[in-house]
């Protein structure tokens, strides 16, 4: 069943019953979609590795509910990059079941994730969006991210050169002040 504006989508932190659920939505896009670049899916196992590792960072890792109970969308945040420098700054990820989008899950679990890493102390959301999918561009847009950029022909995936918009957003007083440490 379809979510709808007026459904009560409820959001959570995600739990490790979640993972069957996060791994279906997940391999579908991969599968068949452009938003990630991975061609194969990760089991069950790889996507509660991947889970523990963000949540023991500190991460927030959200699923979204519909009235039945059934999840039918996740987000996450991680490190934007590894190195030290980058510390402050974070990517976010949003996955919805092929049901559930159109609906506004998408922007309720991304308006969430930015509060979430805000309060953690993050300075700067980074989107990556594979193929400049109109979408994901639009809910990105919608919550102040602007356009970074174009990596023109980054990704080979689906028999064609794939594309990837880069979008940011500041957190909190993002580049205004020095960040705690």
């Amino acid at each position: 069943m379809r979510p709808t504006a007026g459904s009560r989508i409820a959001l959570r932190d995600s739990r490790p019953g979640d993972t069957a659920d996060i791994t279906r939505i997940y391999a579908h896009w991969v599968r068949y979609g452009l938003a990630s670049f991975e061609l194969e899916p990760p089991d069950e196992t790889e996507i509660a590795r991947r889970r523990s590792a963000l949540l023991a960072a500190g991460f927030p890792y959200l699923v979204a509910e519909d009235p039945a109970g059934a999840v039918v969308g996740y987000a996450y945040a991680g490190p934007y990059r590894s190195r030290p420098a980058y510390r402050f700054s974070c990517e976010d990820s949003i996955y919805l079941a092929p049901h559930a989008t159109g609906a506004g899950v998408g922007r309720m679990l991304l308006r969430e994730l930015i509060g979430r890493c805000e309060a953690i102390g993050q300075r700067l959301m980074v989107a990556i969006i594979g193929d400049g999918s109109a979408p994901s561009v639009r809910v990105h847009a919608a919550l102040g991210f602007r356009h970074a950029g174009t990596l023109p022909a980054v990704g080979w995936k689906h028999a064609r050169w794939v594309d990837t918009v880069l979008m940011v957003r500041p957190l909190g007083p993002g580049a205004q002040s020095a960040p705690d440490e």
